[in-house]
């Protein structure tokens, strides 16, 4: 493909000397305006400004520029059509056979903490989206750049004359997208100014992150793909650093999502750890240090934890590290390693090792789930935290403020098992947890199986309420020394009454944390 002419209108001016000096050893004639046509001229280089061309000044502060025929004819007329070639002879429009444009930063404005609407407004760019699908509808005729990472192979490619039509068309591709993905921040931003009930459509701008190796199942085939949103600072795959091991698998991202989730719920002064098999806690436990809190989650359930995942909230250090190696996990996950703990646990090949950074408490973002085939679910994230004041205690017995500490943490903890959830916990550690099952009173059975011994002056949560007093006498006979549930049953008063039967304090939180 020849050029002879390129229009350049960029906000971002990186790498933009090198290409400027590159068009001009070949002796292109580079168009421009507005702050572009100064820095280049600063820097030396011969603009022909966009005013010499359409012969009508830049005016309305800089909103109107490059909106002529004489630009935008240039970029569009098809080059082998005799009637597009006459018409542009007869009004004077030369061919525009490059365009290099990268559009205002609106997703960074509207980030920008108390930014106003008019602020905002002024970085919606109208010229350059227009011109990047004006070469890009053309790209048979002309190339379009529209990111500064593009430079260098377009250098390449026309030094050693590999700019073809095919290579033209993927650089159209990519500046359609771009063009998607910044309307779709700009409606977003838009909706985000919409009361709910007012919303008729919301846009999802998907960017694959990786292909990965299979799904849930071999023959299943799999991609990580992350929503784009203008409207959130939250960036959390991009956050994650994967420091040795083997590629992550779908059923990996989707126990880290369940691992990190779950370990996010305990105030980072508190050592905790998280033992995670099939999107299922198995064991969780807080400690005095973490190696402390590591042993006693995995004491919990130490046939389950084989093979698991394993998420701690604070460094690891050497000694923490030699006790993970002892046995088979899929993966680690904490925010920080020491030289000496990624070195030991880096020698395991298999075993991924994940550092990402703790989440603050009570940060909302949006959870998606697709049903079948094209329908898509999305809610808030269930990041609401209880605490004491929040709550009731409906029983005559009263829970000790040892107590209260464990109700706070079992109940945290029931959040991320699946429904109907069942947590018992003695001490700071789980020691019987049940979820998934279609009746309540199963839960309760096996969670209490799985404690054993350990139930005897337990806490127990349930992520719902009770529906019957059965549950209750279960736990009686299990020794359980304090119930929290949500409360909310239509028998709620005969459960009461069975707790009381039985002086087991009860709390109603009030609120109910589902997980299907």
């Amino acid at each position: 493909m020849k050029i002879e002419r390129a229009l350049i209108s960029v906000y971002d001016k990186s790498g933009l000397l090198e290409l400027a000096d590159f068009l001009k050893q070949k002796k292109i004639q580079i168009i421009s305006s507005g702050g572009t046509a100064s820095y280049l001229s600063e820097h030396g280089f011969e603009v022909t400004l966009v005013e010499a061309i359409t012969e009508f000044p830049e005016m309305m502060d800089g909103r109107v520029k490059t909106l002529h025929p004489k630009i935008h004819g240039g970029i569009l007329y098809l080059r082998d059509k005799e009637k597009h070639h006459e018409q542009a002879q007869k009004h004077g429009i030369k061919s525009i056979d490059l365009v290099v444009v990268n559009l205002y930063p609106f997703e960074k404005t509207v980030a920008k903490p108390g930014i106003t609407f008019e602020e905002v407004i002024e970085q919606i760019d109208i010229g350059g989206p227009s011109l990047l699908r004006s070469a890009s509808k053309n790209s048979q005729s002309v190339v379009v750049l529209s990111s500064t990472s593009q430079y260098s192979q377009f250098i390449k490619d026309y030094s050693e004359e590999k700019l073809n039509k095919e290579k033209s068309l993927e650089y159209a591709k990519q500046a359609f997208l771009r063009t998607s993905l910044y309307d779709q921040a700009i409606h977003g931003y838009l909706e985000s100014l919409t009361s709910p009930e007012e919303k008729v459509k919301t846009n999802l701008s998907l960017e694959l992150k990786q292909s990965l190796r299979y799904g849930e199942n071999p023959h299943q085939k799999a991609e990580l793909y992350t929503v784009a949103s203008s409207l959130s600072n939250l960036q959390i795959i991009d956050s994650i650093e994967q420091l040795s091991g083997k590629e992550l698998s779908y059923n990996n991202w989707l126990d880290i999502e369940a691992a990190w989730s779950l370990i996010n719920e305990f105030e980072p002064e508190l050592p905790s750890a998280a033992i995670i098999k099939h999107n299922t806690p198995c064991g969780v436990a807080l400690g005095e240090n973490i190696l402390d809190a590591y042993e006693h989650a995995l004491e919990c359930d130490p046939i389950s934890a084989f093979g698991g995942i394993v998420a701690l909230n604070h460094e690891v250090d050497f000694n923490v590290a030699e006790k993970l190696s002892q046995i088979f996990l899929e993966v680690i996950i904490a925010p920080s390693y020491s030289k000496e703990a990624q070195e030991l646990l880096s020698q395991k090949k298999n075993l991924r090792l994940i550092k990402a950074p703790l989440l603050m408490n009570g940060t909302e973002y949006k959870q998606y789930k697709s049903i079948l085939g094209n329908g898509i679910l999305v809610q808030d994230f269930d990041v609401h935290l209880l605490n004491k004041d929040e709550m009731k205690v409906v029983t005559e017995a009263q829970p000790t403020q040892e107590d209260w500490l464990q109700l706070l943490f079992a109940f945290r903890v029931s959040k991320h098992v699946r429904s109907n959830a069942i947590v018992i916990v003695n001490g700071n550690r789980t020691v019987g947890i049940c979820g998934g099952q279609t009746n309540r009173v199963n839960s309760v059975r096996i969670a209490l199986e799985q404690a054993s011994d350990l139930s005897t002056n337990g806490i127990l949560a349930s992520d719902g309420f009770f529906p019957f007093a059965d549950n209750v006498e279960l736990a009686a006979q299990g020794r359980i020394k304090a119930i929290i549930q949500p409360g909310g049953s239509i028998r709620d008063n005969e459960v009461i009454d069975a707790a009381n039967k039985y002086k087991i304090p009860m709390v109603f939180t009030g609120m109910r944390h589902f997980k299907h």
